[in-house]
């Protein structure tokens, strides 16, 4: 049953979003957090393709009291997700990165093939990007990436569309045809079909630049074509977010072939 609540009573929310966890690990690791919160603390998850929004809402008399014990709560929460929390405060990833951007004076650019423009969709949702993304190249196809964003034919014949060096080049081709400080690019294969043994329905290359520092990964993601590309557009910017926040984690040497 929910608390009643009287007119003397007091709410306060925080917030913690993070990225790079599915329902069932969530379930795991918050299962002892949400056992230690007292009744008057209720949670919501929400959850969507690897970012998570939690929400802590407090409601009781004492104002200062609650507002402690909500700071200490959203601490926790923080300490249970040390390398994982883009954001303590109720913002979309876009919105975090605009910050970044924003606050540095920084510009950005894609370039996008399995993403379709959906990275871009996503930046210019919200309000002021003009400010900082400058524009985005949607190469679909091989002629598109050579032609458009100087991506060495040579290197898509042997590596194959979907590779590091591929997305890389695409990363690298954008920022310079838009002249911006920063760029992502995308190459994969969102399905149903196109997979392979070596490269199934799911595997995305994606790379994020920051000036002269490029850095790509392999991801393989579960779900519907919609799903995978969510997925990758989210992994897309969190990837440029960590790049920005000088805590990136390069990722193991991947061999794909």
């Amino acid at each position: 049953m929910t608390k009643n609540t009287s007119s003397s009573d007091h709410q306060e929310q925080r917030h913690v979003v993070i990225y790079g966890y599915t329902h069932r690990e969530l379930a795991k690791v918050m299962k002892h957090f949400e056992s230690q919160l007292p009744e008057y603390v209720k949670i919501t998850i929400d959850n969507s393709n690897l970012v998570t929004k939690i929400t802590l809402t407090g409601i009781n008399s004492g104002v200062e009291l609650l507002r402690f014990q909500m700071n200490k709560y959203q601490q926790a929460l923080r300490d249970i997700f040390p390398h994982d929390v883009m954001s303590d405060q109720d913002k979309s990833i876009s919105q975090v990165l605009g910050e970044l951007l924003t606050d540095r004076e920084l510009t950005v650019s894609c370039a996008e093939s399995c993403t379709g423009g959906n990275i871009a969709h996503r930046i210019v949702l919200v309000p002021g990007s003009s400010a900082y993304f400058l524009g985005s190249v949607v190469s679909y196809s091989n002629d598109v990436k050579a032609k458009v964003l100087g991506v060495p034919r040579a290197v898509i014949d042997s590596k194959g569309a979907v590779s590091k060096e591929v997305v890389e080049a695409m990363a690298s081709g954008v920022a310079a045809l838009m002249r911006t400080d920063c760029a992502v690019a995308t190459s994969g294969i969102a399905g149903p079909d196109g997979g392979t043994r070596f490269k199934p329905v799911g595997t995305v290359w994606i790379a994020a630049k920051y000036r002269d520092r490029i850095v790509s990964e392999c991801v393989h993601f579960e779900g519907n074509r919609n799903e995978v590309i969510e997925s990758a557009t989210n992994h897309a910017l969190v990837m440029l977010i960590n790049l920005l926040r000088n805590n990136y984690e390069t990722q193991e040497d991947f061999n794909d072939e």
